[in-house]
């Protein structure tokens, strides 16, 4: 699964950062790294971009670039 099929106020687990030079890059640089938890918090109405809340930021990423970004669901209770 990944972060761009994740629905809002749901939580995960980043597995694995894709995409190849200057984009993964960049996504490692704002903090998505592997084991991270993350939170989509908003989608724009027409699906596009994506906010999401991690390490205490809150960062918007375009749907494009989550779909690089597997994950898995986390149940917290």
């Amino acid at each position: 699964m990944t972060l761009d099929e994740i629905q809002p106020v749901e939580k995960c687990r980043l597995l694995t950062v894709g995409g190849e030079g200057v984009l993964r890059r960049r996504l490692l640089d704002m903090g998505f790294t592997p084991r991270t938890l993350v939170t989509v918090r908003k989608v724009a109405p027409m699906g596009d971009p994506i906010e999401v809340g991690l390490r205490g930021y809150i960062i918007t990423i375009r749907k494009e670039e989550a779909a690089k970004l597997t994950v898995e669901k986390v149940n917290e209770k």
